[in-house]
């Protein structure tokens, strides 16, 4: 699947200190994947580094497109999963 990069979302993980490189292989490998049921966009979870991050994606059948990302904690994103605004893929 090819990943489309936003100007956006290079800003955004620019702006944060996040590696485009780690990015993509999040995106491309993490096992963890979610449906915001509240964005109507997928999430993926992963480690840039020491840190958690969700990346929010819009997905079609040839393409996924990263829109933001952001650090995050497994209790937030356990309390999503809870709440049923994050449900497994």
């Amino acid at each position: 699947m090819q990943i489309v990069w936003t100007e956006y979302l290079k800003y955004k993980a620019s702006l944060r200190g996040f590696d485009l490189s780690i990015i993509e292989s999040i995106v491309s490998s993490s096992t963890e994947r979610y449906f915001d049921t509240t964005t109507r966009r997928s999430i993926v979870v992963g480690r840039h580094d020491s840190r958690l991050v969700i990346i929010s994606c819009e997905t079609d059948a040839n393409s996924i497109t990263p829109v933001t990302i952001h650090a995050t904690t497994r209790q937030q994103v356990n309390l999503r999963i809870k709440a049923g605004r994050f449900i497994h893929e």
